[in-house]
């Protein structure tokens, strides 16, 4: 199929399809006329790779873990290596997570502490 049919089948902009080609994760083949003919099961693969990537994981990641994908959820084989790059990825989103939870918890202290404080004049605190 053509990249519009994928584009069409999967709602993925075909400058994305072309992105995810580029990341070595979709292997279109090449027409006589220079266009991409991807394989029926091109489908189930956009539908892996986007699931992957709301999951947060690189494209290199995927690219990694895409070989171990069946099914459009996907459902991964179990191995160790994909094992520890799936809790790799996860403990770096809980430290993310408990970064934004500290900002979050200064910003509240700093804005209680100012509500606390009577007005005593105006300042230009003004975002730049």
């Amino acid at each position: 199929m053509l990249i519009g049919e994928l584009s069409r089948r999967t709602g993925v902009h075909a400058h994305q399809l072309r992105y995810y080609e580029t990341q070595g994760l979709l292997e279109p083949r090449r027409g006589a006329n220079g266009y991409r003919d991807y394989p029926a099961d091109a489908v189930l693969t956009v539908t892996q790779i986007r699931s992957l990537l709301r999951a947060g994981l690189s494209t290199q990641e995927i690219g990694y873990m895409l070989p171990c994908a069946t099914g459009a959820a996907p459902d991964l084989e179990s191995c160790p290596e994909l094992v520890a790059v799936l809790r790799a990825r996860l403990r770096g989103l809980d430290e993310h997570i408990d970064t934004l939870a500290r900002s979050r918890q200064v910003l509240h202290d700093y804005i209680d502490a100012t509500d606390r404080r009577a007005p005593r004049r105006t300042c230009d605190a003004s975002p730049a």
